[in-house]
């Protein structure tokens, strides 16, 4: 059987997408022709000029040209978004044969659209992999292009693309419901988890990690926000919980990524001598880097909730490190909080409760390993990298023949 995948980005790049695509490509290729259409960049590198055609671990990589305008500006984005959108497409009426497998990604928004078209003009079938629900996203931000007649228009094309797939995989059971409400059959949605690798990713002992010795992180306690810092994730209250907290020099705050956001806040901080930034890391020492901070942040913004599920919530479990969570309490991780003790949740409005809370993990430090270790524990009950293969085995098995 042919699989063909589609998302912006791929191996190399170290996008939470990417990585996930990559694991879930490499591991089905020894078992189906796997190919992937994917762009020529790298997300903290729009200028990247990766190879038009590659071969790598089994799986073949068709990157289609696409506008440069980077991440920074909405309309440069959508203009991007447009450009590989239409490339794509092209490409999957190249590839696709009849009864093949389209496999899209919601990156760029809208992908299921073309996609849609592209596939059933070939008489191939359609699943899509739902990593978030736009236009509501964007209408949710307050995108204007996003609401009234244009935000209607959008979501009737990517109902219809959804409705018409042969199977909508969402990453949790709330995102699953919404996919409902909007008139998915049942029998066509499954909810899959997104992963870590448990095994690359596991918890490591400060003293034993090179990473925080090079960044100078020794003897201090660190709340840590790793991944997109993008604009579904409200990271105001961390700098102003770290602004309070500069009088205590055992407490450093870490920023690891890039995103719309990330200038911002770096401007913000400027001034404040316990906060750091600090690039993606190379994958290979993902594992490093995760494990750097004592406590991971996690922020997802209430109206969000069932639209989008931050990536970055496995690594952090996968890492032994308890999560500070800046959310909704009766969403996927609010709920997930409170069943498990696995961390603090703090409403995004309340920065003393987040305040109280980085200064209580920070000062019982044996607390703070415990609801690591919780946290571990649930990764490694629902969230390994092995389970999420055999529901998507399970899921590509069930279209052979």
């Amino acid at each position: 059987m042919r699989v063909v995948f589609v998302n912006r980005y791929y191996h190399p790049d170290i996008s939470a997408t990417s990585q996930i695509l990559t694991d879930l490509a490499v591991h089905l290729a020894p078992r189906c022709d796997v190919q992937v259409v994917t762009s020529r960049q790298r997300i903290d590198d729009p200028a990247a000029a990766l190879p038009a055609e590659e071969r790598v671990q089994g799986v073949t990589i068709h990157r289609v040209w696409t506008s440069r305008f980077g991440r920074e500006r909405l309309a440069g984005r959508a203009f991007d978004y447009a450009t590989f959108q239409a490339l794509a497409a092209w490409r999957i009426l190249r590839l696709a044969r009849r009864g093949d497998l389209v496999v899209a990604m919601t990156d760029p928004p809208l992908m299921s659209v073309p996609a849609r078209w592209a596939a059933h003009a070939k008489g191939a079938r359609l699943v899509n992999w739902v990593q978030d629900l736009f236009p509501e996203i964007a209408e949710a931000l307050g995108v204007r292009l996003a609401s009234g007649m244009p935000g209607r228009i959008l979501a009737g094309l990517r109902n219809a693309s959804l409705r018409h797939a042969e199977a909508n995989v969402a990453l949790c059971d709330l995102m699953a419901g919404r996919l409902a409400a909007l008139g998915v059959a049942p029998a066509k949605l499954r909810a899959i988890h997104n992963w870590s690798d448990g095994t690359a990713i596991r918890p490591l002992a400060p003293e034993a990690n090179p990473l925080r010795a090079e960044w100078g992180l020794q003897g201090r306690y660190v709340v840590g926000y790793s991944g997109n810092m993008g604009r579904a994730h409200d990271l105001a209250p961390l700098l102003e919980a770290a602004r309070r907290l500069t009088g205590r020099d055992d407490i450093a705050f870490l920023f690891i990524g890039t995103g719309p956001q990330r200038a911002a806040l770096e401007a913000a901080a400027r001034g404040l001598p316990n906060v750091a930034f600090r690039p993606y890391q190379p994958r290979e020492r993902l594992g490093e880097s995760l494990a750097v901070p004592d406590c991971h942040v996690v922020s997802l913004k209430p109206a969000l909730e069932g639209l989008v599920m931050p990536s970055k919530l496995y690594g952090s479990l996968a890492a032994g490190r308890p999560v500070l969570f800046i959310g909704a309490r009766d969403g996927e991780i609010g709920t997930l909080m409170a069943r498990h003790d696995i961390g603090r949740r703090v409403a995004p409005d309340d920065t003393e409760a987040l305040v109280q809370a980085i200064r209580g993990l920070a000062d019982h430090p044996a607390e703070s390993r415990r609801m690591g270790a919780n946290g571990r524990a649930l990764f490694e009950g629902r969230y390994e990298r092995a389970m999420a293969f055999a529901a998507w085995d399970a899921l590509i098995e069930s279209f052979r023949g």
